[in-house]
Protein backbone atom coordinates (compact mmCIF):
# COMPACT_ATOMS: atom_id res chain seq x y z
CA UNK A 1 0.00 0.00 0.00
CA UNK A 2 1.41 3.31 -0.54
CA UNK A 3 0.98 6.21 1.81
CA UNK A 4 0.19 8.92 -0.79
CA UNK A 5 -2.52 6.74 -2.06
CA UNK A 6 -3.61 6.12 1.69
CA UNK A 7 -3.93 9.98 1.73
CA UNK A 8 -6.20 9.93 -1.79
CA UNK A 9 -8.30 7.82 0.41
CA UNK A 10 -8.72 9.31 3.16
CA UNK A 11 -9.30 12.92 2.02
CA UNK A 12 -12.28 11.44 -0.47
CA UNK A 13 -15.43 13.10 -1.16
CA UNK A 14 -17.43 10.88 -3.06
CA UNK A 15 -17.32 7.05 -3.65
CA UNK A 16 -15.46 6.61 -0.85
CA UNK A 17 -16.97 2.98 0.01
CA UNK A 18 -16.90 1.72 -3.03
CA UNK A 19 -13.27 3.28 -4.12
CA UNK A 20 -11.75 1.58 -1.00
CA UNK A 21 -13.64 -1.88 -1.93
CA UNK A 22 -11.92 -1.88 -5.36
CA UNK A 23 -8.69 -1.02 -3.81
CA UNK A 24 -8.84 -4.12 -1.93
CA UNK A 25 -9.63 -6.41 -4.41
CA UNK A 26 -6.93 -4.72 -6.68
CA UNK A 27 -4.33 -5.27 -3.90
CA UNK A 28 -5.54 -8.82 -3.49
CA UNK A 29 -4.63 -9.35 -7.11
CA UNK A 30 -0.93 -8.91 -6.42
CA UNK A 31 -1.05 -5.33 -8.33
CA UNK A 32 1.57 -2.34 -6.80
CA UNK A 33 -0.33 1.32 -6.42
CA UNK A 34 1.12 4.40 -7.08
CA UNK A 35 -0.88 7.91 -7.79
CA UNK A 36 -0.77 8.85 -11.49
CA UNK A 37 -2.73 11.84 -12.67
CA UNK A 38 -3.91 12.52 -9.06
CA UNK A 39 -6.09 9.26 -8.69
CA UNK A 40 -4.54 5.78 -7.73
CA UNK A 41 -3.05 3.43 -10.31
CA UNK A 42 -2.43 -0.15 -10.30
CA UNK A 43 0.53 -1.90 -12.22
CA UNK A 44 1.84 -4.90 -12.27
CA UNK A 45 5.82 -5.39 -13.02
CA UNK A 46 6.11 -0.99 -13.49
CA UNK A 47 2.94 -1.21 -16.07
CA UNK A 48 0.01 0.01 -16.02
CA UNK A 49 -2.89 -1.67 -15.50
CA UNK A 50 -6.33 -0.04 -13.74
CA UNK A 51 -6.96 3.10 -12.38
CA UNK A 52 -9.42 4.10 -9.72
CA UNK A 53 -11.86 7.00 -11.57
CA UNK A 54 -14.10 8.69 -9.47
CA UNK A 55 -16.77 10.81 -11.24
CA UNK A 56 -19.99 12.53 -10.16
CA UNK A 57 -22.92 9.97 -10.97
CA UNK A 58 -20.65 6.65 -10.75
CA UNK A 59 -17.35 5.33 -9.87
CA UNK A 60 -14.87 3.18 -12.09
CA UNK A 61 -12.67 0.52 -12.09
CA UNK A 62 -10.53 1.87 -15.87
CA UNK A 63 -8.88 -0.90 -17.46
CA UNK A 64 -5.78 0.62 -20.02
CA UNK A 65 -5.74 -1.91 -21.78
CA UNK A 66 -9.63 -3.23 -21.96
CA UNK A 67 -10.29 -3.89 -25.46
CA UNK A 68 -7.75 -6.82 -24.90
CA UNK A 69 -10.17 -8.54 -22.43
CA UNK A 70 -13.27 -10.95 -23.95
CA UNK A 71 -16.04 -9.28 -21.61
CA UNK A 72 -17.60 -12.83 -21.10
CA UNK A 73 -20.44 -10.32 -18.87
CA UNK A 74 -20.61 -8.15 -21.10
CA UNK A 75 -20.07 -5.34 -18.29
CA UNK A 76 -16.86 -3.18 -19.78
CA UNK A 77 -17.97 0.54 -21.27
CA UNK A 78 -15.98 2.18 -24.01
CA UNK A 79 -15.64 6.01 -22.23
CA UNK A 80 -15.73 7.45 -25.52
CA UNK A 81 -16.43 6.84 -29.18
CA UNK A 82 -13.11 6.92 -30.25
CA UNK A 83 -11.48 5.79 -27.52
CA UNK A 84 -9.71 2.44 -28.98
CA UNK A 85 -7.90 0.60 -26.07
CA UNK A 86 -9.38 2.00 -22.78
CA UNK A 87 -12.43 0.22 -21.01
CA UNK A 88 -13.97 1.21 -17.85
CA UNK A 89 -16.37 -0.78 -15.50
CA UNK A 90 -19.00 1.61 -13.57
CA UNK A 91 -20.56 1.14 -9.70
CA UNK A 92 -22.94 3.44 -8.60
CA UNK A 93 -23.51 1.48 -5.32
CA UNK A 94 -21.42 -0.74 -3.14
CA UNK A 95 -23.37 -3.82 -2.84
CA UNK A 96 -22.98 -4.27 -6.76
CA UNK A 97 -19.19 -4.30 -5.87
CA UNK A 98 -19.36 -6.96 -3.59
CA UNK A 99 -21.54 -8.87 -5.82
CA UNK A 100 -19.18 -9.04 -8.58
CA UNK A 101 -16.00 -9.54 -6.36
CA UNK A 102 -15.01 -12.86 -8.30
CA UNK A 103 -16.00 -11.46 -11.57
CA UNK A 104 -13.93 -8.20 -11.62
CA UNK A 105 -10.67 -10.33 -9.57
CA UNK A 106 -11.20 -12.24 -13.03
CA UNK A 107 -11.47 -9.37 -15.17
CA UNK A 108 -7.78 -8.03 -13.03
CA UNK A 109 -6.16 -10.71 -13.83
CA UNK A 110 -6.71 -11.76 -17.28
CA UNK A 111 -5.96 -7.89 -17.45
CA UNK A 112 -2.27 -8.70 -15.90
CA UNK A 113 -1.61 -11.73 -18.17
CA UNK A 114 -2.43 -9.34 -21.29
CA UNK A 115 0.12 -7.24 -20.12
CA UNK A 116 2.69 -10.10 -18.95
CA UNK A 117 2.33 -11.76 -22.38
CA UNK A 118 2.84 -8.46 -24.07
CA UNK A 119 -0.52 -8.12 -26.31
CA UNK A 120 -0.78 -5.06 -28.02
CA UNK A 121 -4.29 -3.81 -29.57
CA UNK A 122 -3.65 -2.52 -33.60
CA UNK A 123 -4.39 1.17 -33.49
CA UNK A 124 -7.23 2.18 -35.68
CA UNK A 125 -6.21 4.84 -38.44
CA UNK A 126 -7.88 8.25 -36.94
CA UNK A 127 -8.24 9.60 -40.27
CA UNK A 128 -10.96 6.29 -40.96
CA UNK A 129 -14.14 7.78 -41.48
CA UNK A 130 -16.72 5.14 -38.64
CA UNK A 131 -19.92 5.58 -39.82
CA UNK A 132 -22.55 4.33 -37.34
CA UNK A 133 -24.68 1.01 -38.14
CA UNK A 134 -28.03 3.27 -38.51
CA UNK A 135 -26.43 5.66 -41.23
CA UNK A 136 -25.32 1.91 -42.82
CA UNK A 137 -28.71 0.99 -43.24
CA UNK A 138 -29.63 3.76 -45.01
CA UNK A 139 -27.34 3.69 -47.58
CA UNK A 140 -27.75 -0.23 -47.86
CA UNK A 141 -32.03 0.34 -48.47
CA UNK A 142 -30.92 4.33 -50.59
CA UNK A 143 -28.66 3.94 -53.09
CA UNK A 144 -28.71 7.36 -53.89
CA UNK A 145 -28.40 8.49 -50.96
CA UNK A 146 -25.28 6.04 -50.32
CA UNK A 147 -23.57 7.73 -53.91
CA UNK A 148 -24.74 11.29 -52.52
CA UNK A 149 -23.05 10.35 -48.75
CA UNK A 150 -19.60 9.45 -51.00
CA UNK A 151 -19.49 12.00 -53.19
CA UNK A 152 -18.92 14.77 -50.07
CA UNK A 153 -15.81 15.61 -48.89
CA UNK A 154 -13.97 13.57 -46.06
CA UNK A 155 -14.11 16.64 -43.83
CA UNK A 156 -17.71 16.76 -44.42
CA UNK A 157 -18.27 12.88 -43.70
CA UNK A 158 -16.93 13.02 -40.74
CA UNK A 159 -18.80 15.70 -39.52
CA UNK A 160 -21.57 14.08 -40.20
CA UNK A 161 -20.79 10.72 -39.17
CA UNK A 162 -19.46 12.27 -35.52
CA UNK A 163 -22.84 14.04 -35.51
CA UNK A 164 -24.88 11.23 -36.01
CA UNK A 165 -22.74 8.88 -33.81
CA UNK A 166 -23.23 10.91 -30.38
CA UNK A 167 -26.94 10.46 -29.14
CA UNK A 168 -27.17 6.70 -27.25
CA UNK A 169 -30.34 6.09 -28.09
CA UNK A 170 -30.82 4.66 -31.58
CA UNK A 171 -34.23 6.32 -32.18
CA UNK A 172 -32.10 9.80 -31.94
CA UNK A 173 -29.32 8.65 -34.66
CA UNK A 174 -32.18 7.60 -36.65
CA UNK A 175 -34.13 10.90 -36.36
CA UNK A 176 -30.86 12.95 -37.38
CA UNK A 177 -30.44 10.95 -40.07
CA UNK A 178 -33.87 11.53 -41.61
CA UNK A 179 -33.45 15.08 -40.78
CA UNK A 180 -30.20 15.87 -43.03
CA UNK A 181 -31.10 13.71 -45.44
CA UNK A 182 -32.01 16.20 -47.97
CA UNK A 183 -29.15 18.28 -46.89
CA UNK A 184 -26.60 15.44 -47.90
CA UNK A 185 -28.59 14.83 -51.34
CA UNK A 186 -27.51 18.37 -51.91
CA UNK A 187 -24.36 17.56 -51.20
CA UNK A 188 -24.23 20.45 -48.71
CA UNK A 189 -22.16 20.11 -45.29
CA UNK A 190 -23.61 19.67 -41.84
CA UNK A 191 -22.40 23.69 -41.26
CA UNK A 192 -22.94 24.55 -44.97
CA UNK A 193 -25.63 27.40 -45.87
CA UNK A 194 -29.37 26.03 -47.26
CA UNK A 195 -31.05 28.89 -47.11
CA UNK A 196 -28.50 30.96 -49.43
CA UNK A 197 -28.77 34.00 -47.39
CA UNK A 198 -25.31 34.01 -45.40
CA UNK A 199 -22.22 36.30 -45.95
CA UNK A 200 -19.93 33.75 -45.53
CA UNK A 201 -20.62 31.15 -48.41
CA UNK A 202 -20.78 27.66 -48.40
CA UNK A 203 -21.24 28.57 -44.54
CA UNK A 204 -23.82 28.48 -42.64
CA UNK A 205 -24.23 32.32 -40.18
CA UNK A 206 -27.55 32.48 -39.35
CA UNK A 207 -29.07 34.33 -41.37
CA UNK A 208 -32.53 32.15 -41.90
CA UNK A 209 -33.21 33.20 -38.79
CA UNK A 210 -33.82 36.81 -39.76
CA UNK A 211 -35.56 36.09 -43.17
Amino acid sequence: MSSTVDVFFATAKQWKDELSALRTILLDCNLTEELKWGKPCYMSEGKNIIILLPFKGYCALGFFNGALLKDDKNILVKPGENTQTGRQIRFAQLQEIIKMKATLKSYIIEAIKAEKAGLKIEPVNRSEIILPDELKQVMNKNSGFKKAFSALTPGRQRAYSMFFSAPKQSKTRETRIEKYMNQIMDGKGINDCTCGLSKKMPYCDGSHKYR
